[in-house]
């Protein structure tokens, strides 16, 4: 509990620091841009452990799976629930940015100019789509893996190397072990720097409302009334959804007469984690087995997260705004909806997984790194209605499974009247 409110004052203190570093932007302008260094600082100390932090992260997951291995229907009714429920989030989240984009009508001229007077891309040549498949997912050389720029990349390569410690066994238990430490030692790492965050990221944010106004700002607002929006529409009309497909009208009462204390408990921590005892005793209430809750609740507070879809796509479409780049072609589309569904389900099983989503944000469509800031306040302003979706989801999610796993009549069976 005291590591829960610990947290939960720490997200109170970093929003505090963005919102002084706003309104100090609005107040000095562009001499605000004085303190940057600061916040340049912060930025640098990050990019330097995110390479070691992903590869050590996702490598000992992968490595230490033996403990996953459940009933083959279970688990693969999981998959499937998990797979379906984010992929209707990505493309609902697709839908309410088109019809309200956060930046719509916003004078984003300046804030592009800046950019490219901070990174300045070097034309390249034209590649075939297969080629470009290629260079998206590998690197040509072991050396150009330790670049932030090829996130996904590393990603992968990190996936097969934990993937054979696994398959290795007991001969490779030495180097399990140094991935599990290595990921330690790096989460120790990210929560010492986490003690300068609002410093860094309250001058950073200052320096960037001084240069590009208040237009950003009402950006953020109307993004996280969309937000908002999305939440409200997904967690009444989808979740009643999902609760009737699992048990009918029967379904949905259950759900409802049990959902209201992982809801306000998810709202109140801003903490998926924190909420999987009040999660594991609300599912056992509506009838789901021992079996598919003490799997799915612990397994979902990491892997499945609606919520972060929603704001996987509110932040990438935030910066094709930003940017000026096309959000009609199929291609753009497919690869937004795509890299915000690896983001929010995906990055969700790492430790340190928003911040490695948003630099694979960052990589995949080619922003410079120094607009991290930028979608990381967006992250803190949905925190609580994300936390929500992410957490209460995954109780509606047990009931879809136990539906898969034990037949149309599993309440009647369950839970006897």
């Amino acid at each position: 509990m005291r590591n829960l409110f610990n947290s939960y004052k720490a997200s109170l203190i970093l929003l505090g620091a963005i919102i002084i570093g706003g309104i100090a932007g609005l107040i000095f302008g562009p001499k605000a841009v004085v303190v940057k260094p600061f916040g340049d600082l912060f930025l640098n100390l990050m990019f330097t452990i995110i390479v070691p932090l992903v590869f050590f992260s996702i490598a000992s997951a992968i490595a230490n799976m033996n403990g996953m291995k459940r009933l083959g229907k279970i688990m693969g009714s999981i998959f499937l629930v998990f797979l379906l429920t984010a992929a209707i989030s990505a493309v609902l989240g697709f839908t309410g940015t088109s019809i309200m984009n956060p930046l719509e009508n916003a004078d984003t001229l300046h804030i592009k100019e800046l950019m490219d007077t901070i990174t300045a891309e070097e034309p390249t040549e034209e590649v075939s789509l297969l080629a470009q498949l290629v260079n998206t997912f590998t690197v040509g050389d072991f050396q150009f893996l330790f670049s932030k720029s090829n996130m996904l990349q590393l990603i992968i390569f990190s996936l097969i190397f934990g993937l054979a410690t696994a398959l290795v066994g007991e001969k490779a238990k030495p180097v399990s072990n140094l991935l599990t430490a290595g990921s330690a030692v790096m989460m120790k790492m990210v929560s010492i720097l986490m003690y300068y965050a609002p410093i860094g990221l309250g001058c950073y944010f200052a320096a960037i409302i001084g240069e590009l106004g208040p237009q950003i700002l009402e950006g953020y607002v109307r993004a996280f009334v969309l937000y908002l929006i999305l939440s409200i529409i997904y967690y009444f009309g989808f979740f009643t959804l999902y609760a009737f497909i699992s048990g009918g009208r029967e379904g949905i009462s259950v759900f409802w007469r049990n959902a209201i204390t992982p809801s306000i408990s998810a709202i109140a921590t801003c903490s998926s984690a924190a909420c999987i005892p009040i999660n594991l005793a609300a599912v056992k209430k509506m009838g789901v087995p021992n079996d598919i809750a003490e799997t799915i609740i612990p397994l979902g507070a990491n892997t499945h997260k609606d919520g972060s879809v929603f704001g996987g796509v509110l932040k990438i479409v935030f910066l094709f705004s930003l940017f000026g780049r096309d959000m009609t072609s199929i291609s753009s589309i497919v690869s937004i909806i795509g890299v915000s569904f690896l983001v929010g389900a995906v990055m969700g099983a790492i430790p340190g997984g928003g911040m490695i989503g948003e630099m694979l944000i960052l990589s995949v469509f080619g922003f410079p790194p120094e607009v991290l800031p930028i979608i990381a306040v967006i992250s803190t302003i949905i925190d609580a209605p994300a936390t929500l979706l992410n957490s209460t989801g995954n109780t509606v999610c047990a009931m879809m499974v136990t539906r898969l796993v034990e037949g149309k009549n599993w309440l009647k069976k369950t839970l006897p009247i």
